[in-house]
């Protein structure tokens, strides 16, 4: 059976995706949690995540001795080794859309990560305020989400971004916990499709797994004192 190690499902949005993708599409697969207790190299989670990928980072996916790191990397093997699971898009000018988008979540929107780290148990709208007023970095890259997302759901007829689940959706779900968590303004359209994602089972698998830590990490929570 597949194996993925992820980290604390609060915090976590890398583990999130690729966690998402396997539940929501209902691959069967055991899941390895590793406490975020520190990042420097002494940290007990480093000692352990190394130990699996070069990279140091969450989230692997084991298949048998096989170790594949990096989000895309995991998504993209996810396909091929269940191609009936149409993770991508059928349509082949579809399909490339759907790679483009990924590939821009996954190198861009830093302005939006650094300043609104994923926190789903916690409500920010104070700090989502202040956000919104003094981060213009945050500002352009909601509004390019909601640019990229009103064009693909009006293509594509919805309800999710490319009509059914696929890849792009797990992708953009850590995304949606953010904008949610700080209340940042959506447009009704795009709105509607966060609370639509929100409500996919596998997301709400990690949502409630992720309101059940209990977790407080003071380095994952610049903004907070306490919980």
């Amino acid at each position: 059976m597949l194996k993925l190690i992820v980290g604390n499902k609060n915090y976590s949005s890398w583990s999130m995706r690729a966690w998402v993708l396997l539940e929501q599409a209902e691959i069967p697969f055991e899941e390895v949690m590793l406490r975020f207790d520190a990042f420097d190299a002494t940290s007990s989670f480093k000692k352990a995540i190394c130990q699996l990928t070069p990279t140091g980072k969450v989230p692997v996916l084991l298949d048998g001795d096989l170790a594949i790191w990096d989000t895309l990397a995991i998504a993209e093997y996810l396909a091929e080794q269940f191609p009936d699971k149409h993770l991508w898009p059928q349509d082949r000018a579809a399909r490339a859309r759907a790679r483009s988008v990924c590939a821009e979540m996954h190198a861009g929107f830093s302005g939006l990560r650094s300043h609104c780290p994923m926190n789903i148990e916690a409500s920010l709208a104070d700090t989502g305020r202040l956000i919104w007023r003094d981060q213009p970095a945050v500002r352009n890259d909601v509004a390019r989400l909601m640019s990229m997302w009103q064009s693909l759901l009006a293509e594509h007829g919805g309800p999710l971004l490319f009509g059914n689940f696929t890849i792009a959706d797990a992708y953009f779900a850590p995304i949606c916990t953010r904008l949610k968590t700080y209340a940042l303004p959506l447009t009704p359209t795009i709105a509607a499709y966060v609370e639509r994602v929100m409500a996919l089972p596998g997301v709400q698998a990690w949502i409630e797994a992720a309101m059940a830590e209990q977790d407080f990490l003071p380095f994952e929570e610049p903004y907070r004192l306490r919980r």
